[in-house]
C-alpha cells in the first residue's frame, strides 16, 4: 500500500474548495442594493403540503437593477408565495399582479448596511472553521500514518507543512471575499 493513496492533496484541495462555494453562495443570498434572483434562495414555500424552494414553484428573474420578478405556475400559490417572501426577513414586500410578483429591492438604510456587513463576516467566519477542520482532519490522518510508519517523520512534517500552507491559502481567499462583500454591501 502506497502512502499516496492514503494521503491525497487533491482531496484536501476539493474540500476546501467546497468551503469558499458554499461562502460565496451564502454571500449571493445576501442583499446589497441590487436585485438578485439569488436573494429569493433560501425562501420557502408552504405548496402541497411541504416546504418547497421558490424556484420550484415559479420562475424568478430580474428585468430591472432594483426589481426581482416572480412568474408563478400555479395562481393558487399566489397568496402563499406572497406571504412566504414577506416572512423570510428580507425586508422585501411584493406586489402581486396577477399571477406574477414585483418585488422592489429598497435602498439599504446605514444601519442595514452594518447588519449584512456582520451577518457576511460570520458567513466568512463559518468558512474558515470548514477550512480548519479539513486540516485538521489531514494532520490526525498523517500523525496516524506516521503512527502506523507509513510515512517517515520527515515526510510528515512536510506534508504537515504543504496541508498549512494550502489552509492559509483558503482562508486568504475567504478573508479577500469578506473584504470584497463588505465593501459592496456598504457601497451607496
Amino acid at each position: 500500500m502506497s502512502d499516496t493513496d492514503d494521503f491525497d492533496m487533491k482531496d484536501l484541495r476539493r474540500r476546501m474548495e467546497g468551503a469558499v462555494a458554499a461562502l460565496k453562495t451564502e454571500f449571493g443570498g445576501l442583499r446589497t442594493g441590487r436585485a438578485s434572483a439569488a436573494l429569493l434562495e433560501p425562501v420557502k414555500v408552504d405548496a402541497y403540503g411541504t416546504e418547497t424552494p421558490i424556484n420550484q414553484v415559479g420562475t424568478i428573474s430580474v428585468p430591472e437593477p432594483r426589481m426581482i420578478s416572480v412568474q408563478i405556475w400555479d395562481k393558487s400559490l399566489v397568496g402563499a408565495i406572497d406571504k412566504a417572501i414577506r416572512n423570510a426577513g428580507l425586508g422585501l414586500n411584493p406586489v402581486v399582479d396577477g399571477v406574477n410578483l414585483r418585488i422592489p429591492i429598497p435602498p439599504l438604510n446605514e444601519e442595514r448596511r452594518a447588519e449584512l456587513a456582520k451577518l457576511a463576516g460570520k458567513y466568512a467566519e463559518e468558512a474558515r472553521v470548514a477550512a480548519r477542520n479539513v486540516r485538521r482532519h489531514a494532520m490526525d490522518q498523517l500523525k496516524r500514518l506516521e503512527k502506523d510508519n507509513v510515512i517517515s517523520e520527515d515526510e510528515h512534517k512536510s506534508r504537515a507543512d504543504d496541508v498549512q500552507k494550502l489552509t492559509d491559502e483558503y482562508v486568504k481567499s475567504i478573508d479577500e471575499q469578506l473584504k470584497t462583500k463588505e465593501e459592496e454591501i456598504m457601497q451607496v
